[in-house]
């Protein structure tokens, strides 16, 4: 059974940082990606960074220049480094775990960020 552990969440100011982190156990396929996901109410859920199994790193437009992903393979864990957070970054943030074929995935439970003076 494919379990999530997500941390880092919560409030902070704006133009302050936060680390995210995510830990993936159980799951049943050869990881290829981590990456995290947002959600803001009445938004749909877009990408924020994506790494692969290689390093390999993409980045949502908002994102870029302020936040970093980065992974330790061994322990399937991803990590998502917030700078320069803005009230506009405020959103619930989804891990995801991605296999090689498409259909292999797993979303994690989400962890709300709130970026408020």
């Amino acid at each position: 059974q494919v379990q999530f552990v997500e941390s880092g969440g919560g409030l902070v100011h704006p133009g302050g940082s936060l680390r995210l982190s995510c830990a993936a156990s159980g799951v049943s396929f050869s990881i290829y990606a981590m990456g995290w996901y947002r959600q803001a109410p009445g938004y749909q859920r877009e990408l924020v960074a994506l790494i692969t199994s290689s390093g390999s790193t993409s980045y949502g437009d908002a994102v870029k220049g302020r936040f970093t992903i980065s992974r330790d393979n061994a322990k399937n864990t991803v990590y998502l480094q917030m700078n320069s957070l803005k009230p506009e970054d405020a959103a619930v943030y989804y891990c995801k775990v991605s296999g090689w074929v498409s259909t292999q995935y797993y979303w994690g439970q989400g962890t709300q960020l709130t970026v408020s003076s």
